[in-house]
């Protein structure tokens, strides 16, 4: 359902993400953070933090990072968003909780050129939340990732939820970003994007992998198949 907050922001048009109008902002994945995060399995919220990074280096999204005070108790980021998004840019903050109260954070998306912010956060109700709605104030498409930020409670999520969305902002899951920046199975990389669904579900591993044993077994006998026709 399409707030009137939402269908304001997007000015009449369709709330999907265009992947050559896309930047990802991943926002304060940072492992203190993480030990406070209690409405998904930490784990799934890194597993998604780190597909994210994924999709955006094969669909060619720029990708701008950010952490709050790193040097303290919120820790580091988490290593594997740079090692699978090596061109993201770095945003070091002065202290500002909102990435978007720091005038070198916006400087890196509007140097983009690109109006669509895919965002994802920890915590959610802050991290995530804060920037997405500033943004929206600020002229652009914002899409919250939802389950790939992480709050201290079901009820932080939930409630964050009714407020993002009433100021525009579009949720979306991982999963659901992926399959919009991908479009389609019929191009030379879908190999890699299916190792993307397996990172966001463990269990699409198995299906890749009976696939390729049934093919494995069809192409084997399809020899002797031949030979007795």
């Amino acid at each position: 359902m399409t707030t009137h907050a939402q269908a304001a922001n997007f000015a009449g048009a369709r709330p999907v993400i265009d992947p050559a109008d896309a930047v990802m902002l991943l926002i304060d994945h940072q492992s203190g953070l993480f030990q406070t995060v209690a409405d998904m399995p930490m784990t799934t919220l890194r597993r998604h933090a780190t597909a994210l990074a994924k999709m955006a280096t094969l669909a060619g999204l720029p990708v701008i990072t950010t952490a709050s005070v790193p040097q303290g108790p919120n820790g580091p980021l988490i290593p594997e968003i740079h090692q699978y998004a090596p061109h993201a840019t770095y945003v070091a903050r002065k202290g500002e909780i909102n990435a978007w109260d720091n005038p070198d954070f916006v400087a890196a998306v509007e140097a983009t050129g690109r109006k669509t912010l895919i965002v994802a956060g920890t915590i959610t109700s802050v991290c995530m939340a804060f920037p997405s709605i500033s943004a929206v104030q600020d002229g652009y498409k914002v899409f919250a990732v939802v389950d790939a930020s992480g709050t201290y409670s079901k009820m932080a999520q939930e409630i964050t939820l009714a407020r993002v969305v009433q100021a525009g902002v579009v949720p979306v899951d991982t999963a659901a970003v992926a399959s919009e920046l991908q479009r389609t199975w019929h191009r030379d990389d879908a190999a890699q994007w299916a190792e993307v669904y397996a990172h966001i579900f463990p269990e699409y591993q198995l299906l890749i992998e009976s696939y390729a044993k049934a093919q494995d077994v069809a192409t084997r006998h399809e020899p002797l198949d031949s030979q007795r026709a």
